[in-house]
Protein backbone atom coordinates (compact mmCIF):
# COMPACT_ATOMS: atom_id res chain seq x y z
CA UNK A 1 0.00 0.00 0.00
CA UNK A 2 1.29 3.03 -0.80
CA UNK A 3 1.16 6.89 1.45
CA UNK A 4 -0.67 7.98 -1.38
CA UNK A 5 -3.54 5.65 -1.48
CA UNK A 6 -4.15 6.35 2.08
CA UNK A 7 -3.41 8.07 5.14
CA UNK A 8 -4.33 6.13 8.50
CA UNK A 9 -5.16 7.54 11.31
CA UNK A 10 -2.54 10.17 11.82
CA UNK A 11 -4.36 12.20 14.58
CA UNK A 12 -5.95 9.40 16.25
CA UNK A 13 -6.15 5.51 16.90
CA UNK A 14 -8.38 3.85 14.45
CA UNK A 15 -10.64 2.68 17.34
CA UNK A 16 -11.42 4.82 20.74
CA UNK A 17 -10.39 2.78 23.27
CA UNK A 18 -13.49 1.18 24.62
CA UNK A 19 -13.75 1.90 28.15
CA UNK A 20 -12.61 5.10 27.84
CA UNK A 21 -15.20 6.05 24.94
CA UNK A 22 -18.14 4.39 26.70
CA UNK A 23 -16.76 5.88 30.01
CA UNK A 24 -18.29 9.06 28.46
CA UNK A 25 -21.22 7.82 26.39
CA UNK A 26 -22.72 4.98 28.11
CA UNK A 27 -21.93 4.88 31.95
CA UNK A 28 -22.50 1.98 34.65
CA UNK A 29 -24.66 -0.78 33.26
CA UNK A 30 -24.58 0.07 29.29
CA UNK A 31 -20.62 0.23 29.26
CA UNK A 32 -21.07 -3.20 30.25
CA UNK A 33 -23.24 -4.26 27.60
CA UNK A 34 -21.43 -2.36 25.45
CA UNK A 35 -18.25 -3.82 26.14
CA UNK A 36 -19.87 -7.29 24.87
CA UNK A 37 -20.93 -5.97 22.09
CA UNK A 38 -17.56 -4.43 20.86
CA UNK A 39 -15.58 -7.82 21.84
CA UNK A 40 -17.91 -9.59 18.98
CA UNK A 41 -16.99 -7.38 16.49
CA UNK A 42 -14.04 -9.34 14.63
CA UNK A 43 -15.37 -9.34 11.19
CA UNK A 44 -12.86 -8.19 8.28
CA UNK A 45 -13.31 -3.82 8.39
CA UNK A 46 -15.46 -2.27 6.17
CA UNK A 47 -13.14 0.49 5.07
CA UNK A 48 -14.89 3.85 4.21
CA UNK A 49 -12.98 6.42 1.74
CA UNK A 50 -12.69 10.05 3.02
CA UNK A 51 -11.55 12.15 -0.06
CA UNK A 52 -11.00 15.68 1.14
CA UNK A 53 -8.87 18.64 0.98
CA UNK A 54 -6.33 17.42 4.20
CA UNK A 55 -3.75 20.31 2.97
CA UNK A 56 -3.59 23.18 1.06
CA UNK A 57 -5.84 26.38 1.84
CA UNK A 58 -8.47 24.58 3.31
CA UNK A 59 -6.76 22.11 5.32
CA UNK A 60 -8.15 22.54 8.24
CA UNK A 61 -11.77 22.21 7.34
CA UNK A 62 -9.97 18.92 6.09
CA UNK A 63 -9.21 18.16 9.25
CA UNK A 64 -12.21 19.06 11.13
CA UNK A 65 -13.94 16.86 9.16
CA UNK A 66 -11.54 14.20 9.61
CA UNK A 67 -12.34 14.37 13.53
CA UNK A 68 -15.84 14.40 13.07
CA UNK A 69 -16.43 11.21 10.79
CA UNK A 70 -13.77 9.67 13.09
CA UNK A 71 -15.76 10.29 16.28
CA UNK A 72 -19.03 8.58 13.96
CA UNK A 73 -16.97 5.60 12.95
CA UNK A 74 -15.54 5.30 16.53
CA UNK A 75 -19.45 5.71 18.30
CA UNK A 76 -20.65 2.52 15.84
CA UNK A 77 -17.53 0.70 16.64
CA UNK A 78 -18.13 1.09 20.57
CA UNK A 79 -21.37 -0.60 19.69
CA UNK A 80 -19.89 -3.58 18.24
CA UNK A 81 -19.50 -2.22 14.62
CA UNK A 82 -22.04 -3.49 12.07
CA UNK A 83 -24.07 -6.94 12.33
CA UNK A 84 -23.91 -8.72 9.29
CA UNK A 85 -25.17 -12.37 8.67
CA UNK A 86 -21.32 -13.64 9.14
CA UNK A 87 -20.98 -11.81 12.43
CA UNK A 88 -20.23 -8.11 13.06
CA UNK A 89 -17.82 -5.70 11.26
CA UNK A 90 -15.75 -2.39 12.53
CA UNK A 91 -15.76 0.55 10.20
CA UNK A 92 -12.59 1.68 8.96
CA UNK A 93 -11.67 5.57 8.37
CA UNK A 94 -9.46 5.66 5.18
CA UNK A 95 -8.34 9.17 4.37
CA UNK A 96 -7.48 10.09 0.96
CA UNK A 97 -6.24 13.67 -0.10
CA UNK A 98 -7.77 15.98 -2.34
CA UNK A 99 -5.59 18.82 -1.58
CA UNK A 100 -8.54 21.04 -2.53
CA UNK A 101 -8.67 20.18 -6.64
CA UNK A 102 -10.85 18.43 -8.38
CA UNK A 103 -8.47 16.31 -10.60
CA UNK A 104 -6.45 15.10 -6.94
CA UNK A 105 -9.92 13.94 -5.85
CA UNK A 106 -10.49 12.17 -9.16
CA UNK A 107 -7.28 10.73 -9.11
CA UNK A 108 -7.95 9.79 -5.20
CA UNK A 109 -11.61 8.06 -6.64
CA UNK A 110 -9.68 5.92 -8.60
CA UNK A 111 -7.13 4.78 -5.54
CA UNK A 112 -10.57 4.17 -3.51
CA UNK A 113 -11.98 2.12 -6.89
CA UNK A 114 -8.60 0.37 -6.96
CA UNK A 115 -8.64 -0.96 -3.40
CA UNK A 116 -12.67 -1.63 -3.71
CA UNK A 117 -13.44 0.77 -0.96
CA UNK A 118 -17.17 0.85 -1.26
CA UNK A 119 -18.43 4.04 0.22
CA UNK A 120 -16.71 7.67 -0.58
CA UNK A 121 -17.20 10.67 1.59
CA UNK A 122 -17.10 14.06 0.43
CA UNK A 123 -18.47 17.21 1.02
CA UNK A 124 -16.32 20.42 1.00
CA UNK A 125 -17.07 21.44 -2.65
CA UNK A 126 -20.23 21.33 -4.57
CA UNK A 127 -17.99 21.31 -7.55
CA UNK A 128 -16.02 18.27 -6.77
CA UNK A 129 -18.80 16.48 -5.53
CA UNK A 130 -20.70 16.85 -9.45
CA UNK A 131 -17.64 15.77 -10.49
CA UNK A 132 -17.21 12.75 -8.35
CA UNK A 133 -20.88 11.68 -8.48
CA UNK A 134 -20.31 11.77 -12.56
CA UNK A 135 -17.26 9.05 -12.05
CA UNK A 136 -18.93 7.03 -9.84
CA UNK A 137 -22.32 6.62 -12.45
CA UNK A 138 -19.70 5.62 -15.23
CA UNK A 139 -17.72 3.37 -12.54
CA UNK A 140 -20.65 1.57 -11.18
CA UNK A 141 -22.31 1.05 -14.92
CA UNK A 142 -19.26 -0.35 -16.15
CA UNK A 143 -17.81 -2.14 -13.23
CA UNK A 144 -21.21 -3.33 -11.42
CA UNK A 145 -18.67 -6.35 -9.17
CA UNK A 146 -17.14 -2.73 -7.99
CA UNK A 147 -19.19 -0.29 -7.05
CA UNK A 148 -19.16 2.52 -4.95
CA UNK A 149 -21.83 4.79 -3.02
CA UNK A 150 -21.30 8.42 -2.77
CA UNK A 151 -22.12 10.03 1.32
CA UNK A 152 -22.29 13.76 0.40
CA UNK A 153 -22.03 15.44 4.07
CA UNK A 154 -21.82 19.02 2.94
CA UNK A 155 -21.40 19.71 -0.81
CA UNK A 156 -24.96 21.57 -0.45
CA UNK A 157 -25.19 22.82 -4.80
CA UNK A 158 -29.40 22.06 -5.04
CA UNK A 159 -28.56 20.65 -8.60
CA UNK A 160 -26.97 17.53 -6.55
CA UNK A 161 -30.39 16.36 -5.72
CA UNK A 162 -32.46 18.05 -8.60
CA UNK A 163 -31.70 17.83 -12.15
CA UNK A 164 -28.65 15.94 -11.85
CA UNK A 165 -29.61 13.81 -8.83
CA UNK A 166 -28.16 10.49 -9.09
CA UNK A 167 -28.97 6.93 -8.01
CA UNK A 168 -25.58 6.43 -6.26
CA UNK A 169 -25.08 9.49 -4.42
CA UNK A 170 -27.31 10.38 -0.63
CA UNK A 171 -27.04 14.15 0.63
CA UNK A 172 -27.06 14.31 4.56
CA UNK A 173 -26.97 18.36 4.37
CA UNK A 174 -29.82 20.51 3.72
CA UNK A 175 -28.85 22.05 0.31
CA UNK A 176 -28.19 25.40 -0.46
CA UNK A 177 -32.25 26.36 -1.15
CA UNK A 178 -33.33 25.34 1.81
CA UNK A 179 -30.54 26.92 4.27
CA UNK A 180 -31.58 30.07 2.18
CA UNK A 181 -35.13 29.43 2.92
CA UNK A 182 -34.49 29.20 6.64
CA UNK A 183 -32.53 32.68 6.51
CA UNK A 184 -34.88 34.15 4.55
CA UNK A 185 -37.62 33.77 7.35
CA UNK A 186 -35.36 35.39 9.93
CA UNK A 187 -34.19 38.67 7.10
CA UNK A 188 -37.73 38.71 6.23
CA UNK A 189 -38.60 39.85 10.01
CA UNK A 190 -35.23 42.05 10.32
CA UNK A 191 -36.63 45.42 9.73
CA UNK A 192 -33.32 47.35 9.86
CA UNK A 193 -32.23 45.41 6.80
CA UNK A 194 -32.81 47.49 4.00
CA UNK A 195 -29.52 47.02 1.87
CA UNK A 196 -27.78 43.79 0.96
CA UNK A 197 -24.57 43.11 -0.41
CA UNK A 198 -24.07 39.55 -2.14
CA UNK A 199 -20.66 38.10 -1.73
CA UNK A 200 -20.04 34.65 -2.27
CA UNK A 201 -17.13 31.99 -3.84
CA UNK A 202 -16.77 31.89 -7.67
CA UNK A 203 -18.48 28.23 -7.96
CA UNK A 204 -21.47 26.66 -8.57
CA UNK A 205 -22.88 26.64 -4.84
CA UNK A 206 -21.42 30.43 -4.68
CA UNK A 207 -23.11 31.24 -7.52
CA UNK A 208 -26.36 29.07 -6.04
CA UNK A 209 -26.43 31.33 -3.10
CA UNK A 210 -26.62 34.48 -4.62
CA UNK A 211 -29.32 33.31 -7.51
CA UNK A 212 -31.34 31.68 -4.43
CA UNK A 213 -30.79 35.30 -2.28
CA UNK A 214 -32.17 37.67 -4.39
CA UNK A 215 -34.84 35.30 -5.60
CA UNK A 216 -35.70 34.82 -1.17
CA UNK A 217 -35.57 38.51 -1.22
CA UNK A 218 -37.95 39.61 -3.59
CA UNK A 219 -40.18 37.16 -2.31
CA UNK A 220 -40.34 37.79 1.26
CA UNK A 221 -38.78 41.78 1.17
CA UNK A 222 -38.72 43.58 -2.24
CA UNK A 223 -37.93 46.31 -0.31
CA UNK A 224 -34.72 45.57 0.29
CA UNK A 225 -32.19 46.88 -2.51
CA UNK A 226 -29.34 44.37 -3.67
CA UNK A 227 -26.51 46.74 -3.73
CA UNK A 228 -23.70 44.63 -4.80
CA UNK A 229 -23.39 41.04 -6.30
CA UNK A 230 -19.67 39.74 -6.87
CA UNK A 231 -17.72 36.55 -6.88
CA UNK A 232 -13.96 35.52 -5.65
CA UNK A 233 -11.74 33.40 -6.54
CA UNK A 234 -12.31 30.20 -4.10
CA UNK A 235 -9.24 29.51 -2.01
CA UNK A 236 -7.15 32.54 -3.50
CA UNK A 237 -8.23 35.71 -1.93
CA UNK A 238 -5.77 36.39 0.87
CA UNK A 239 -6.62 39.72 1.67
CA UNK A 240 -10.46 40.55 1.84
CA UNK A 241 -10.31 44.44 2.77
CA UNK A 242 -10.92 45.51 -0.90
CA UNK A 243 -14.16 43.73 -0.55
CA UNK A 244 -15.11 45.16 2.98
CA UNK A 245 -14.10 48.31 1.29
CA UNK A 246 -16.75 47.80 -1.44
CA UNK A 247 -19.47 46.66 0.90
CA UNK A 248 -19.06 50.19 2.85
CA UNK A 249 -19.13 52.22 0.19
CA UNK A 250 -22.36 50.42 -1.29
CA UNK A 251 -24.23 51.45 1.79
CA UNK A 252 -24.84 47.72 2.62
CA UNK A 253 -26.21 47.15 6.31
CA UNK A 254 -26.25 43.65 5.79
CA UNK A 255 -24.19 40.71 3.78
CA UNK A 256 -25.47 37.55 2.70
CA UNK A 257 -22.85 35.31 1.72
CA UNK A 258 -22.17 31.42 1.37
CA UNK A 259 -18.59 31.41 1.94
CA UNK A 260 -16.90 28.51 4.04
CA UNK A 261 -13.30 27.92 5.35
CA UNK A 262 -10.24 30.29 5.00
CA UNK A 263 -12.93 32.01 2.72
CA UNK A 264 -14.96 32.83 5.04
CA UNK A 265 -12.68 33.51 8.26
CA UNK A 266 -10.86 35.81 6.51
CA UNK A 267 -13.69 37.53 5.26
CA UNK A 268 -14.86 38.15 8.54
CA UNK A 269 -11.24 39.19 10.20
CA UNK A 270 -11.18 41.74 7.32
CA UNK A 271 -14.84 43.24 8.45
CA UNK A 272 -13.62 43.15 11.73
CA UNK A 273 -10.18 45.19 11.34
CA UNK A 274 -11.70 47.68 9.62
CA UNK A 275 -14.75 48.07 11.75
CA UNK A 276 -17.29 47.29 9.43
CA UNK A 277 -21.20 47.71 11.20
CA UNK A 278 -22.99 45.34 9.00
CA UNK A 279 -24.93 42.17 9.96
CA UNK A 280 -23.81 38.86 8.45
CA UNK A 281 -26.09 36.36 6.81
CA UNK A 282 -24.12 33.22 6.74
CA UNK A 283 -24.40 29.71 5.90
CA UNK A 284 -21.46 29.19 8.06
CA UNK A 285 -21.03 31.69 10.27
CA UNK A 286 -20.71 29.56 12.91
CA UNK A 287 -18.15 27.46 11.41
CA UNK A 288 -14.71 26.81 12.10
CA UNK A 289 -12.61 29.98 13.06
CA UNK A 290 -15.40 32.38 12.05
CA UNK A 291 -16.41 32.89 16.09
CA UNK A 292 -13.02 33.40 16.94
CA UNK A 293 -12.12 35.76 13.87
CA UNK A 294 -15.18 38.39 14.79
CA UNK A 295 -14.48 38.69 18.42
CA UNK A 296 -16.73 41.68 19.78
CA UNK A 297 -17.40 42.96 16.33
CA UNK A 298 -19.65 39.74 15.36
CA UNK A 299 -21.71 40.03 18.46
CA UNK A 300 -25.34 40.39 17.51
CA UNK A 301 -23.92 40.64 13.75
CA UNK A 302 -23.58 37.18 12.64
CA UNK A 303 -26.65 35.15 11.85
CA UNK A 304 -25.84 31.59 10.63
CA UNK A 305 -27.93 28.98 10.22
CA UNK A 306 -27.40 24.97 10.45
CA UNK A 307 -29.00 21.22 11.00
CA UNK A 308 -27.64 21.47 14.62
CA UNK A 309 -25.61 23.74 17.13
CA UNK A 310 -23.91 23.26 20.45
CA UNK A 311 -27.10 25.53 22.36
CA UNK A 312 -30.01 23.51 20.14
CA UNK A 313 -30.90 22.34 23.69
CA UNK A 314 -32.16 19.31 25.78
CA UNK A 315 -30.23 16.81 27.74
CA UNK A 316 -30.03 14.26 25.07
CA UNK A 317 -28.48 17.23 23.00
CA UNK A 318 -25.76 18.00 25.43
CA UNK A 319 -24.92 14.56 26.24
CA UNK A 320 -23.89 14.17 22.50
CA UNK A 321 -21.92 17.60 22.93
CA UNK A 322 -20.00 16.50 26.02
CA UNK A 323 -19.02 13.33 24.39
CA UNK A 324 -17.45 14.83 21.71
CA UNK A 325 -15.95 17.76 23.69
CA UNK A 326 -14.53 14.75 26.04
CA UNK A 327 -12.88 13.05 22.62
CA UNK A 328 -11.62 15.93 21.87
CA UNK A 329 -10.90 18.22 24.53
CA UNK A 330 -8.36 20.63 22.78
CA UNK A 331 -10.03 23.78 22.19
CA UNK A 332 -9.25 24.28 18.53
CA UNK A 333 -10.24 20.50 18.06
CA UNK A 334 -13.85 21.62 19.16
CA UNK A 335 -16.60 21.91 16.00
CA UNK A 336 -18.46 18.88 16.40
CA UNK A 337 -20.34 18.60 13.14
CA UNK A 338 -23.97 16.60 14.05
CA UNK A 339 -24.86 15.19 10.78
CA UNK A 340 -21.48 13.81 10.03
CA UNK A 341 -20.91 11.56 12.88
CA UNK A 342 -24.86 10.88 12.25
CA UNK A 343 -23.91 9.69 8.57
CA UNK A 344 -21.95 7.23 9.64
CA UNK A 345 -24.51 6.17 11.97
CA UNK A 346 -26.79 5.98 9.69
CA UNK A 347 -25.07 4.03 7.10
CA UNK A 348 -24.32 1.95 9.40
CA UNK A 349 -28.24 1.20 10.17
CA UNK A 350 -28.75 1.06 6.49
CA UNK A 351 -25.95 -1.76 5.96
CA UNK A 352 -27.75 -3.73 9.03
CA UNK A 353 -31.10 -3.51 7.48
CA UNK A 354 -29.61 -4.79 4.17
CA UNK A 355 -27.21 -7.37 5.68
CA UNK A 356 -25.00 -6.54 3.44
CA UNK A 357 -22.09 -4.19 2.81
CA UNK A 358 -22.87 -4.51 -0.36
CA UNK A 359 -23.16 -0.58 -2.20
CA UNK A 360 -26.25 -1.70 -4.66
CA UNK A 361 -28.22 -2.93 -1.44
CA UNK A 362 -26.59 -0.56 1.21
CA UNK A 363 -28.47 1.99 -1.42
CA UNK A 364 -31.69 0.25 -1.43
CA UNK A 365 -31.80 0.28 2.43
CA UNK A 366 -31.17 3.84 2.23
CA UNK A 367 -33.70 4.62 0.33
CA UNK A 368 -36.88 5.96 2.98
CA UNK A 369 -34.48 5.60 5.85
CA UNK A 370 -35.44 7.02 9.35
CA UNK A 371 -32.85 7.48 11.83
CA UNK A 372 -33.33 9.38 15.20
CA UNK A 373 -30.61 9.47 17.75
CA UNK A 374 -33.23 11.13 20.54
CA UNK A 375 -32.76 14.54 19.32
CA UNK A 376 -32.26 14.83 16.05
CA UNK A 377 -34.50 12.90 13.81
CA UNK A 378 -33.31 12.37 9.72
CA UNK A 379 -35.43 10.93 7.19
CA UNK A 380 -33.31 10.01 3.57
CA UNK A 381 -36.16 10.84 1.20
CA UNK A 382 -35.96 7.84 -0.95
CA UNK A 383 -37.03 10.57 -4.16
CA UNK A 384 -33.83 12.66 -4.42
CA UNK A 385 -31.81 10.96 -1.57
CA UNK A 386 -32.00 14.31 0.31
CA UNK A 387 -32.31 14.42 3.92
CA UNK A 388 -34.74 16.01 5.48
CA UNK A 389 -33.97 17.08 8.87
CA UNK A 390 -34.27 20.60 10.83
CA UNK A 391 -32.22 23.21 10.77
CA UNK A 392 -31.64 25.98 13.29
CA UNK A 393 -31.17 29.87 12.37
CA UNK A 394 -28.54 31.29 15.24
CA UNK A 395 -27.65 34.44 16.09
CA UNK A 396 -23.60 35.29 17.51
CA UNK A 397 -23.27 36.14 20.93
CA UNK A 398 -21.07 36.12 24.07
CA UNK A 399 -20.65 32.64 26.21
CA UNK A 400 -22.79 33.03 29.47
CA UNK A 401 -25.74 35.75 27.58
CA UNK A 402 -28.89 34.18 27.66
CA UNK A 403 -29.38 30.82 25.46
CA UNK A 404 -25.76 30.75 24.89
CA UNK A 405 -24.33 28.04 27.43
CA UNK A 406 -21.86 26.88 25.41
CA UNK A 407 -18.93 28.76 23.62
CA UNK A 408 -16.93 27.57 20.12
CA UNK A 409 -13.97 26.33 20.23
CA UNK A 410 -12.74 28.52 23.46
CA UNK A 411 -13.26 31.58 21.43
CA UNK A 412 -15.98 32.85 24.34
CA UNK A 413 -18.30 33.46 21.62
CA UNK A 414 -21.48 30.89 20.37
CA UNK A 415 -24.85 30.94 19.46
CA UNK A 416 -28.53 31.66 20.65
CA UNK A 417 -31.32 29.87 18.44
CA UNK A 418 -33.21 32.81 16.95
CA UNK A 419 -35.46 30.19 14.80
CA UNK A 420 -36.03 26.10 14.98
CA UNK A 421 -37.78 24.93 12.00
CA UNK A 422 -39.05 21.01 12.09
CA UNK A 423 -38.06 18.79 9.69
CA UNK A 424 -41.49 18.88 7.93
CA UNK A 425 -40.77 22.72 7.58
CA UNK A 426 -37.62 22.01 5.84
CA UNK A 427 -38.69 19.69 3.02
CA UNK A 428 -38.32 21.12 -0.47
CA UNK A 429 -39.75 20.28 -4.02
CA UNK A 430 -37.82 18.55 -6.04
CA UNK A 431 -37.46 17.85 -10.08
CA UNK A 432 -35.05 14.84 -9.54
CA UNK A 433 -36.19 11.88 -11.66
CA UNK A 434 -33.52 9.10 -10.30
CA UNK A 435 -32.50 6.38 -13.04
CA UNK A 436 -32.13 3.31 -11.24
CA UNK A 437 -30.20 -0.01 -11.55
Amino acid sequence: MTARFTRFFTRAPALLTLAAFMSVVAPGAAHAANVANAAAATGKPIPLALIEGMSGPFADAGAAVERNLRFGVERVNAQGGVALPDGRHPLELVVLDSKGSTEAALMQLRAAQDRHIGFVMQGNSSAVAAALVTAIDRQNSREPDNRELFLNYSADDPALTNANCSYWHFRFDAHAGMRMDALADVIAADKSVKKVYLLNQDYSFGHDVSTLARAALAKDRPDIAVVGDEFHPIGRVKDFAPYIAKIRAAGADAVVTGNWGNDLTLLVKAAREQGLDAKFYTFYGNSLGAPAALGDAGVKHVIAVADWHPNAGGAASDAWYKAFRARYPAAQDDYPVLRMSMMVEMLAQAMTKAGSADPAAVAKALEGLRFDNGFHPILMRADDHQAIQPLYVMQMDKQGTPGVRYDNEGSGYGFRTVLALPAERTAPATVCTMKRP
